[in-house]
């Protein structure tokens, strides 16, 4: 089995030798800000099991802001977590808050996500079990345990059939700039 950080290195240098990223560069150590995430955002945010929520956590990476600012147009309130104050997020409904520089001039800090019916996750790799494999630090670094479906964004050389390791965590979506992938569920032994 390969380890983690081999295969986010191999993602990273895929994306960066297809030209398929843009800044922040070279991609490595970041979740890829990749062509096409406008797409992908798109894609998933019109997808049935998505756009009935109207209360969504978002992760605060460059890759998102697209989604962040779709969503927030129409009408969906954001949690973004806080860059200075683990634990706390910005509350968003103004399109203005989807860029990170703008949060603290028009969200508001909250401790918690209220009524979040869902999680948007940005990713390294994904694979069409539903496996999710972050960057290896930081905030939703291995999912977040609030107890809501999670989904994730990616560039189709970002996904693959099966993970060679394990995963960070588990998402039910994958957005695509041509396509959601709608991973099965996990079998489970009775």
């Amino acid at each position: 089995m390969t380890l983690p950080g081999t295969w986010r290195e191999t993602v990273w240098t895929r994306l960066l030798r297809e030209r398929a990223c843009g800044y922040p560069l070279p991609p490595h150590g970041h979740h890829p800000n990749f062509v096409g995430a406008a797409q992908a955002a798109r894609m998933l945010l019109s997808h049935p099991q998505v756009a009935r929520h109207r209360t969504l956590v978002v992760g605060g990476d460059r890759v998102l802001s697209p989604l962040r600012k779709l969503a927030l147009e129409a009408g969906v309130t954001l949690y973004v977590p806080h860059q200075k104050r683990e634990g706390w997020y910005w509350r968003l409904s103004d399109p203005a808050g989807a860029q990170l520089r703008a949060m603290p001039r028009v969200g508001e800090p909250r401790r918690h996500p209220e009524g979040a019916q869902a999680a948007v996750l940005a990713c390294v790799a994904a694979d069409r079990q539903g496996g999710r494999l972050g960057k290896g630090f930081g905030w939703g670094a291995r999912g977040l345990g609030l107890g809501v479906p999670e989904y994730t964004l990616a560039h189709p050389l970002m996904l693959v059939d099966v993970l060679p390791c394990p995963p960070d965590s588990q998402v039910r979506l994958i957005g695509l700039p041509g396509e959601v992938v709608a991973p099965a569920p996990p079998q489970t032994l009775d």
